[in-house]
């Protein structure tokens, strides 16, 4: 899915330890689907990452982030992302696989 094995380990890692990513210190790479977007992790006590847009393993660019994308889409639908509920697509990379998607 991502684009060396290096980077599908470090994205996709899992802890006994650590249910939460940004609690587990031996997690580097947060991968958001829903916008395509890789970052590393800031281990601060917080959520925060610092966007990439090279994988620090194999140096491939990785995917152009959709996050202006996923506004736009819900805009269009009339949907306020910090009102209203989210329809479930839009919860991760679905909302890229339907034909509304589509770039206008």
């Amino acid at each position: 899915m991502h684009c060396c094995d290096a980077m599908d380990r470090h994205a996709n890692v899992t802890c006994e330890d650590h249910e939460d990513p940004f609690d587990c210190p031996d997690a580097l790479v947060q991968f958001s689907a829903r916008f395509q977007e890789y970052g590393l992790i800031i281990h601060d006590g917080g959520r925060s990452s610092s966007i990439i847009d090279f994988c620090p393993w194999c140096g491939r660019r990785l995917p152009e982030s959709q996050r202006d994308r996923w506004f736009d889409e819900l805009e269009r639908r009339g949907i306020d992302p910090w009102e209203d509920e989210l329809p479930p697509e839009f919860e991760d990379d679905r909302w890229l696989k339907s034909d509304s998607a589509e770039p206008h």
